[in-house]
């Protein structure tokens, strides 16, 4: 599959978690502060995301291995939005009904290489016996 058919896979599975994670942050807003609304829906979408980008965008096999890296592929852009949802709403006062997703814009670039490097890379070959038994 080319890159550019990952781009957009990877486009179309970021509409759905960010309808998964925006649908959640305003369930969760009606009786939470909007930063714990924010950080639980965030949460809750990456694991869709996990399944959904090993599945669909890189059509590779999920292991642990790529799920306990995946939310270094999260890091920059839960970073992003979560500085940003800040910005724009204690300083620059915009509503926080809408602030996550001006936010979640500027962190798709990042996410997509940092997801295509996690979920791309190939897994470390497990050692053979005699190197086992060499290594003692």
């Amino acid at each position: 599959m080319t890159v550019q058919a990952q781009m957009i896979r990877f486009a179309l599975v970021g509409v759905v978690n960010t309808a998964t994670y925006y649908g959640c942050y305003l369930l969760f807003l009606a009786w939470m502060p909007y930063v714990a609304a924010h950080v639980l829906a965030f949460l809750l979408s990456m694991v869709g995301s996990f399944f959904l980008n090993s599945y669909f965008t890189y059509r590779t096999r999920p292991t642990w291995r790529k799920f306990l890296l995946f939310p270094l592929t999260n890091a920059a852009n839960f970073v992003i939005t979560t500085s940003g949802v800040y910005l724009l709403v204690d300083v620059l006062h915009f509503g926080s009904r809408y602030a996550p997703l001006i936010a979640a814009a500027a962190a798709i670039p990042i996410t997509f290489m940092v997801s295509r490097t996690i979920m791309l890379r190939p897994e470390p070959a497990p050692a053979s016996l005699a190197e086992s038994v060499a290594s003692k």
